[in-house]
């Protein structure tokens, strides 16, 4: 009786779903539906290769509860699947079959269907099915989803056909993308994100039988075909069906050209007609409709033909297909004249809705198959972190942008699309790509000549995949390693970060811009504008952030000195955008309070672009405008008046570009400014020579993660090593000696390359192609007795060295917060096998991270200490020091401090008593000069020469031998009488002051 009342109470709420059947099919008699879940216990909690339920998620927290209840009002039997949830990134479950037992057959079935106990949220929840391939784990997914708006107990019938192809994520990078249906492994939910829930479910079961007509698609194979007017295109249509069988019945196709912008007659010759593919017509076969266009003498826009298409017995396109007769004859075509003219021609032409659609940028996968391109005029698109296309290959992202770029061609003025990604230390999105050093450690490395390979190599492997620009290099200067994203800073000191910025010249090129159209190099991104280094601890409001995304509150004069100096250089050196950070900046002494960086139109346009002179164009932070005060609208007027040019919304593209030609309308923006920022805008994409060539040029793909990429890369991982002790000349080791190798971090490819690497937060494990630093040890010592064991719960006794590999695991921006489930010290595990390893033998310990951490009282068992930072896949390069093939030179980007109570010190400081201060590095590269304060003197004399000369080289060889003498003497006695002149010193030789240098290393050394 309670079955048969469910059952009409789900009646009566069917047209509260749109993804839900009304019930029965009319006509034939339907079988009795097959389950395949009761939750009456009959299948486990257990995961692969044994069929269970199992839950996951992006991080320990997200992963729901899940648990059999029984309840009297259970829709099926008497137990239900029930859970609670609290996800702030993504979680949910999955039911795997067995992985050691055939697939199942679902294709005689309509759909699935199950009972869920609706809460009223409001809330979509996605539910995927997992078709072909090996097992539960390693098949296509296919996706849809139904939105939670009811109460109680509800039956959500959906029909296999509403399943779409997930597109941002497929486990083994997808399989034939067609759903068969004949080998099926199961189902998964993925559950709503950002508020506390629970759920229960019961009752999955396929029901209905298939409806031969919906096995069967009839295809296109583009949605758009571009051709030269007067030329003809060819609409490829092809027929598929469910499991690739031939035709069990006839399909028939009409086909129309009718409407659209082009004239019939004029423009093209009408084409209509008929075909059909017989039955027993194998799945896949084509058939192809020509259209002819016209020429005439006219410059004109592009044109659209669209090709009507009516189809009998299959599923039809879900799109009609266009032809497009290219944009001709226009001034703005003509790649002769100066970018300048191109720009105002262009320009002149648009429309309101064309320059908003040029101001907005969405993210890949919010666009789908994209055909929101064309229709809202886009002008960008970019990949978030993770946002790969499948398979994660090179030449998978350039057929993805090639799409993309295919759609832009339907719009009026075939304005391509300047796509882009963080490439913040390499191709880093890009499975198998060569990864560098992340920025701290490319700062450790004081080689600018390192920097710019760096770019260089970054810039050459991004643009093989089709993609003309990148959201790096962060110019921030880090003032608190208790921010998350102290790693993507080159250090703490704006000299040494104005120094390493020939990474732009990598990435672009040639000040002036004229490499940018190469295939080899990307427009670059200044970012954070400005202060993003500097938050205060505390002062972040977003979510659990502690000090990411916070307030920076500085004097005018150290805003200027600190954190604008480096965004001077980057617009000295022609970087093509710069980027806001969440960030807000109270200036002391302003009585403004702090102030938005993207609402603060006197930095914006009054520093950046009218006193610094950049001629760029400004693009917003992923949805940042939505934090600021006020209605969308205000976020719309309060970003652009300020001097944003495109904005970042990922998903939010429509209600943006419609928001903002409103407050034109209403002049509440001017015109003036819409057509500033499209022309900044028009100029770089003129410029990348995206005009003439929109599509991806691959003929640099095979360098990809190549050995000469690679090489790059080890060399900057080498450079990076900054070696803080060495006591008894523990390192180099030498190939004879027998080495105990321990600590989570001494075989682990993901947490050396950090966060930002392959998905945005970065995870553990084998995640990507590379060389972890074990490995690098053993090729570095082949015939040497190396032994591992990651927690040095093997027995020590035996070996003549330890090497301890500890650190971090990764994260990204205020994930990675002090405080937000992290702090600076090793892990239990961590400590514990330094403990062990140095106790039983001499031990060199490698710390593996984003930023310093704290060694406290172990720092007297330590023998050798070396902070490795995040030294990317080339692990053979930490070897290469490891071993002596290459010395350590690397020196503190940022003060190591400690303890946490310290935070924030940094060079300069009036108070400063550091574990190691700024700049320090021992070498084994060359031995100290001997002399003592005599040598100095010599010393001095020979870098005030150099500094009158202005001769750099030898500056910074002059103070680099001072280095040497003072921290022979100094050992590992360092006083904050030491520390601060030393830190200093390195502070002057940055900004080329050679003679006071050395003058602050005598102090340190008189000190010492």
């Amino acid at each position: 009786m309670r079955r048969t009342a469910l059952l009409v109470s789900a009646a009566l709420l069917t047209g509260l779903l749109p993804l839900a059947s009304a019930g029965a099919a009319t006509g034939a008699e339907e079988p009795p539906p097959v389950p395949v879940d009761r939750f009456e216990g009959e299948v486990p909690f257990a995961s692969q290769p044994s069929e269970g339920i199992f839950t996951w998620g992006g991080d320990s927290d997200d992963p729901p509860e899940l648990e059999l209840a029984a309840r009297d009002d259970a829709p099926e039997g008497d137990k239900v699947l029930s859970g609670t949830y609290d996800i702030s990134g993504y979680g949910g479950f999955t039911h795997d079959f067995a992985a050691n037992e055939p697939g199942h057959d679902w294709s005689a079935h309509k759909g699935i269907r199950f009972w869920w106990d609706g809460k009223n949220t409001g809330k979509r929840v996605n539910f995927e099915i997992k078709d072909g391939g090996a097992n539960g784990e390693a098949s296509e997914l296919w996706t849809t989803s139904f939105t939670d708006e009811w109460t109680g107990w509800h039956q959500v019938e959906i029909p296999f056909t509403d399943f779409a192809y997930r597109t941002d994520y497929q486990p083994v990078g997808g399989i034939d993308q067609n759903l068969g249906l004949t080998e099926m492994w199961g189902y998964a939910l993925t559950l709503p994100t950002g508020t506390p829930g629970t759920f229960a479910m019961d009752g999955v079961e396929l029901y209905g039988t298939a409806d031969p007509a919906l096995t069967t698609k009839v295809l296109t194979s583009s949605a758009v075909y571009p051709v030269k007017e007067g030329g003809t295109a060819g609409v490829r249509i092809s027929v598929a069906t469910t499991g690739s069988a031939p035709l069990a019945e006839p399909v028939t196709v009409a086909y129309e050209s009718a409407g659209g912008s082009a004239g019939a007659g004029t423009d093209y010759t009408p084409v209509k007609g008929e075909f059909t593919f017989p039955a027993g017509t194998a799945s896949g076969a084509t058939h192809t409709v020509s259209v002819p266009t016209l020429k005439d003498k006219a410059a004109e826009p592009a044109e659209t033909i669209p090709l009507k298409l009516t189809v009998t017995g299959a599923k039809a396109p879900a799109e009609t297909p266009q032809v497009v007769i290219d944009a001709h004859g226009l001034p703005y075509l003509d790649a002769r004249l100066p970018v300048k003219r191109r720009v105002a021609d262009l320009l002149s032409r648009m429309s309101l809705e064309e320059k908003a659609g040029q101001m907005t940028q969405a993210e890949r996968n919010a666009v789908g198959t994209g055909g929101d391109i064309a229709a809202y005029d886009l002008g960008s698109l970019l990949s978030g972190g993770g946002s790969t296309p499948t398979p994660n290959t090179a030449a998978a992202w350039a057929k993805m942008i090639d799409g993309f770029q295919l759609r832009a061609q339907a719009t009026r003025f075939q304005i391509p699309l300047i796509y882009g990604v963080d490439a913040v230390h390499g191709h880093n999105n890009l499975v198998g790509a060569t990864v560098l050093p992340h920025n701290i450690g490319l700062g450790a490395t004081r080689d600018p000549g390192t920097a710019e390979k760096a770019g260089a190599v970054t810039a050459a492997e991004v643009r093989a995949t089709g993609i003309p620009w990148d959201f790096a290099p962060c110019l921030c200067v880090t003032r608190d390693e208790r921010w998350g994203r102290s790693y993507e800073s080159f250090g703490e000191d704006p000299a040494l970060v104005k120094q390493m910025e020939t990474v732009v010249q990598g990435l672009q090129g040639a000040r002036d811009g004229k490499d940018l159209d190469r295939d080899d190099k990307v427009l670059a991104t200044a970012k954070h504008f400005v202060g993003d280094g500097g938050t205060e601890y505390g002062s972040s409001t977003t979510g659990s952030y502690t000090i990411d995304q916070g307030v920076t509150k500085v004097t005018r004069q150290e805003l200027e000195a600190v954190h604008l100096a480096p965004f001077q250089e980057a617009v000295d050196r022609g970087v093509g955008t710069v980027m806001p950070s969440y960030s807000s900046l109270d200036i002391i002494g302003d009585d403004e309070g702090p102030v938005k960086m993207h609402a603060d139109a006197a930095m914006i346009n009054g520093v950046l672009k009218d006193r610094m002179g950049f001629d760029g164009f400004v693009i917003s932070d992923w949805q940042a405008i939505d934090q600021l005060p006020g209605d969308y609208a205000s976020d719309v007027r309060t970003s652009v008046n300020a001097g944003l040019d495109m904005i970042m919304v990922p998903s939010a593209y429509k209600d943006f570009r419609t928001t903002l030609i409103d407050e034109v309308k209403a002049g509440r923006i001017s015109e003036k400014r819409i057509d500033d920022a499209v022309s900044r805008i028009l100029t770089q994409k003129f410029k990348l020579g995206l005009f003439e060539k929109p599509y991806a040029d691959t003929s640099g793909a095979a360098a990809i993660g190549s050995a000469g990429h690679r090489a790059v890369a080890r060399t900057a991982a080498a450079e990076s090593q900054v070696l803080l002790k060495n006591a008894g000349g523990v390192l180099p080791l030498k190939k004879s000696q027998k080495v105990y190798v321990a600590g989570s971090n001494a075989d682990d490819i993901g947490n050396q390359t950090g966060g930002w690497t392959v998905t945005w937060q970065g995870s553990s494990g084998k995640i990507t192609d590379g060389t972890t630093v074990l490995e690098g040890m053993k090729k570095a010592a082949p015939g040497a007795t190396i032994s591992y064991s990651k927690d040095a719960s093997a027995p020590t006794d035996g070996y003549d060295v330890g090497v301890v590999v500890v650190g971090e695991t990764p994260y990204a921006e205020g994930i990675g917060d002090v405080g937000n489930g992290n702090d600076l010290e090793l892990t239990p595990a961590d400590q514990a096998a330094v403990d062990k390893v140095c106790g039983a033998m001499k031990c060199a310990v490698l710390i593996v991270s984003g930023r310093p951490q704290l060694i406290g009282d172990r720092l007297g068992d330590i023998d050798a200490l070396v902070a490795s930072w995040l030294p990317g896949t080339e692990g053979d390069g930490v070897a290469d020091v490891l071993y002596g093939a290459k010395p350590f030179t690397g020196q503190l980007p940022v003060t190591w401090p400690r303890s946490q109570a310290q935070l924030p010190i940094n060079v300069g400081d009036t108070a400063y008593d550091p574990q190691f201060p700024f700049g320090w590095g021992l070498t084994t590269l060359r031995t100290p000069p001997g002399g003592g304060t005599l040598t100095l003197k010599a010393l001095a004399l020979a870098a005030a020469a150099a500094q009158k000369a202005g001769s750099a080289e030898a500056g910074r060889a002059v103070v680099g031998k001072a280095r040497l003498l003072v921290q022979q003497k100094v050992g590992q006695d360092i006083t904050p009488a030491v520390a601060k002149p030393f830190a200093d010193a390195d502070h002057l030789l940055l900004s080329g002051r050679y003679a006071d240098a050395v003058a602050k290393l005598t102090e340190a050394y008189r000190a010492a």
